[in-house]
């Protein structure tokens, strides 16, 4: 328990550490950290329990893309302001160093391996803003038709 602790404020200090690199707006900054830290909450949780990676970055980047939505209706800024920094921590920086290194080593089954484990993580990351953002479509879209068709009672 305490090193979920320990990780979730480092989660939230690393977001808005990026987020002051890449020079977000400074109202955004702590949004941004508190979508990161539930995005990566959720992807430790759906990791952890139930045991797969590419599940929990699915979900955790979902979770990523349907906050920064909600953050960005509410601070009325940009998805990507929130977005970008929150996605951080679910990207496969470990692995991808790890397929470098098995190159440069000469070890090309293993790079070949995690090569493998980064597409992967990358296309759930990916298919997490994509349904993220279909839902929002979705809602957006319902949310018209049912004001037009309101309207023309």
């Amino acid at each position: 328990m305490v090193t979920v602790i320990i990780y979730s404020v480092c989660v939230y200090f690393a977001t808005i550490g990026f987020g002051l690199l890449i020079n977000l707006p400074r109202k955004a900054l702590n949004m941004a950290g508190i979508v990161s830290l539930i995005g990566w909450l959720v992807f430790h949780t759906v990791n952890v329990h139930m045991g797969g990676y590419l599940a929990a970055d699915i979900l955790g980047t979902f979770t990523v893309g349907i906050l920064s939505i909600f953050a960005s209706r509410y601070k009325k800024m940009p998805v990507i302001i929130f977005n970008i920094p929150a996605l951080v921590p679910l990207v496969p920086g470990g692995q991808a160093y790890q397929v470098m290194k098995c190159l440069a080593i000469g070890n090309y089954a293993l790079a070949k391996s995690n090569l493998i484990q980064v597409i992967f993580i990358a296309g759930g990351i990916a298919s997490g803003f994509l349904f993220a953002e279909f839902l929002n479509q979705l809602y957006l879209r319902l949310k018209t038709y049912l004001r037009t068709k309101k309207a023309t009672r």
